[in-house]
């Protein structure tokens, strides 16, 4: 069954959402899980190939999945065992090596014609000249399918190597930064070029009209940009804005601009209030709080019986790395956990991070590990999935609990990790989706097919554009209406009045098709 408002009705039941799914990724091994590279049936330590992106890109899409969720870190994990330690990080595999994520997008996109690509990159370590030319240049080679996952990092391992020797600003400073980076970038890509710019007139020898492309004189506290843009506009002008985060910065930041959020917790009433915070905050903005769809982390363990999915959880947890998944926990949290007894219950020890975090973890999933947590629990919990939501069972079981987050969180899909690569996602593909899609969870397939990240996302054909109300979409230099090019306006001798008052010859407009 088909909607345009992603809602579908069965018997008179509840209406259901149709579910996003993305596939959580890093250009890594094991990525969330920790030491599982080593099991017989895993092929993430391919990851340097482009062949083992390539394939996973096609299968993704053969699954129909919305999207790849990448993400990326700019330096190692050291806190565990430290301080400045990356030993472990090292020797585990712990999200070490870790590869520009950006460079094998072209190549997915190329073998591919529907699936879309989020990539994340940190506002704190690059220019935002540079960095709004990278993706409208991925932008024009995907046909119009990449997202930018915003993050303004965390490591100061990665402040070491990228802040010329200065220390990491504090987290609301880099917020504060982040914002005059977004302002920089939605210019660029939507007010230095009008939408009819390239003309491409082989009789007139105008290959763009030079009045319909004009700089963007920013100055502010953090950047001074002039512009133009050196890229024309591409097929979505602003790349789907994606964001994970859920401090009161992050959440701030989330209302305004993000378009897909990220969560990561252990139950849906962990997310519950940090979503209706966010929705509020964006209906306040102008923005239809509807349209910004929210996608928890999910790791899911797939039998096709009960006995089968347990057997695999047991198989996989043999493969995980102790140490590593300690140190993932220590670049996450910012806690050492080398200092405790690997079966002391973590809710009794002396420090107030530590106590508070499992105090948190016991109030929003009581039944996780029977509400017991030490080290070693909280290790072997993270060795699979990571930390977060893991579902063990058939596709009923999973999809039981998937519609629980939708009902009790108010979730709009799910980012799948991985525990095994890329057999967790073959799972989803083989024994979930045919349920999903049995509940009218999931469509049949891509609601635009070959179309941008945005339109299927949304299911809105031809809304390739960020939606009204957002930033960039207010932002953007049409053409005037053609009431005033008949010249109506008043003004003489071919020229009309931009946005901002200025004067610009009118050039015959361009029909421009973006999907």
């Amino acid at each position: 069954m088909v909607t345009t408002n992603r809602t579908v009705h069965f018997n008179g039941d509840k209406p259901k959402k149709r579910l996003i799914l993305n596939a959580f990724v890093e250009m890594c091994s094991g990525h969330q899980s920790p030491g599982l590279w080593r099991h017989p049936d895993d092929r993430s330590s391919e990851f340097n190939t482009v062949k083992h992106w390539v394939e996973l890109a096609q299968l993704l899409e053969k699954g129909h999945f919305h999207g790849m969720f990448i993400a990326d870190v700019l330096g190692g994990y050291d806190v565990y065992d430290g301080p400045r330690n990356l030993r472990h990080a090292v020797k585990s595999g712990a999200q070490w090596p870790v590869n520009e994520p950006g460079s094998v997008i072209p190549a997915m996109a190329a073998a591919t014609k529907s699936i879309g690509f989020g990539v994340t990159i940190s506002t704190s370590y690059e220019q935002p000249y540079h960095l709004a030319r990278r993706l409208s240049t991925l932008d024009h080679l995907t046909g119009g399918r990449v997202g930018w996952n915003v993050v303004t990092g965390y490591l100061d391992s990665a402040a070491r190597n990228l802040s010329n020797g200065k220390a990491q600003l504090d987290h609301d400073e880099r917020y504060a930064m982040c914002e005059e980076y977004m302002d920089i970038v939605y210019k660029l890509w939507n007010t230095s070029w009008r939408t009819d710019a390239v003309k491409l007139n082989r009789k007139t020898g105008v290959y763009t009209d030079p009045n319909l492309v004009r700089e963007i004189n920013h100055e502010g506290k953090y950047f001074s940009v002039p512009g133009p843009h050196f890229c024309q506009p591409s097929p979505q002008r602003t790349p789907v804005i994606l964001q994970a985060g859920t401090s009161k910065a992050g959440k701030s930041f989330a209302s305004k601009h993000a378009e897909l959020i990220f969560v990561s917790q252990h139950s849906p009433k962990a997310v519950k209030k940090n979503i209706t915070d966010i929705r509020s905050a964006a209906a306040e903005a102008g923005r239809d709080p509807s349209k910004i769809k929210v996608l928890a982390k999910f790791a899911p363990i797939l039998g096709r019986t009960q006995e089968e999915a347990d057997a695999k959880y047991t198989d996989y947890v043999q493969y995980g790395d102790y140490e590593g998944a300690l140190t993932l926990f220590g670049g996450w949290t910012g806690v050492d956990m080398a200092p405790y007894k690997d079966d002391e219950e973590l809710r009794y020890v002396e420090s107030n991070a530590v106590r508070s975090y499992i105090e948190g973890l016991i109030n929003h999933a009581p039944d996780v590990n029977g509400g017991k947590w030490t080290k070693r629990t909280l290790a072997e919990h993270i060795m699979v999935g990571g930390l977060g939501a893991t579902c063990v069972g058939t596709a009923e079981v999973v999809a039981d609990e998937m519609e629980r987050w939708v009902d009790e969180g108010d979730v709009d899909g799910f980012n799948i990790a991985y525990a095994i690569m890329p057999q967790t996602f073959t799972d989803v593909i083989e024994l979930l989706v045919p349920e999903l899609r049995r509940r009218g969870l999931f469509w049949e397939d891509y609601f635009v097919p070959g179309g941008t990240y945005r339109e299927n996302a949304y299911e809105m054909p031809g809304q390739t554009e960020p939606l009204p109300g957002h930033p960039a979409e207010a932002m953007i230099w049409r053409p005037p209406p053609t009431h005033i090019l008949n010249g109506v306006n008043g003004l003489s001798n071919g020229h009309v009045e931009d946005q901002n008052g200025s004067s610009e010859m009118v050039v015959d407009p361009i029909s421009m098709q973006f999907s």
